[in-house]
């Protein structure tokens, strides 16, 4: 597990001993960000965004953010095992001043989580895959506002897992790598 790009391409990242974390695999990964940039009909840059990467696990989506050029990262994790790891991997890269660990239940967000009018241009949500509430996720997401107007939010779901979600979220689109789907979608007007 590494940083594939940015300022810190080829570092690698502390993995949990447990088996019980997923990390996001490098290719997977790649492949995402791939999509961000490229892909037309998402029309997305990367550089100087502020991210909320729910269900952190190790970090390996948010410290590839801030390596390719975001300005800042909420990391929300509540699994102790797995959180020291993340603390560390954030100060192995020196991303301290550029990112903020909160051990939260991504379910348990509300209008104080974060500072006033505080908008995330991506939110990367990577539940366990035994986790079927998806749809209240998003639906927190939408009423606390704290999705930018044209910001996204990717959803790393099981291949094969059927998700439902709110009517203002638009899937903008499905991929699926291998074992995994990732959803990309926003607010819906």
């Amino acid at each position: 597990m590494r940083i594939i790009s940015g300022s810190n391409k080829g570092k690698k990242l502390i993995m949990p001993n447990d088996k019980t974390t997923r990390p996001l695999r490098d290719m997977a990964k790649e492949s995402i960000f791939n999509i961000l940039t490229h892909a037309k009909y998402i029309n997305f840059h990367i550089k100087d965004c502020k991210v909320l990467d729910l269900f952190s696990g190790i970090g390996s989506f948010g410290l590839e953010c801030i390596s390719r050029g975001s300005k800042f990262v909420f990391f929300l994790e509540n699994y102790a095992p797995v959180l020291k790891i993340l603390k560390i991997n954030i100060s192995n890269l020196k991303y301290e001043n550029k990112s903020k660990v909160m051990e939260i239940d991504a379910f348990k967000i509300n209008n104080n989580t974060f500072e006033d009018n505080q908008k995330f241009q991506i939110i990367f949500c990577d539940p366990p895959y035994r986790e079927k509430k998806i749809e209240l996720l998003i639906e927190k997401i939408i009423k606390i506002d704290v999705l930018e107007r044209n910001g996204i939010i990717i959803i790393h779901r099981k291949k094969g897992d059927i998700d439902t979600y709110p009517k203002k979220f638009k899937v903008v689109d499905t991929k699926n790598y291998g074992l995994s789907t990732f959803v990309f979608g926003r607010k819906s007007n």
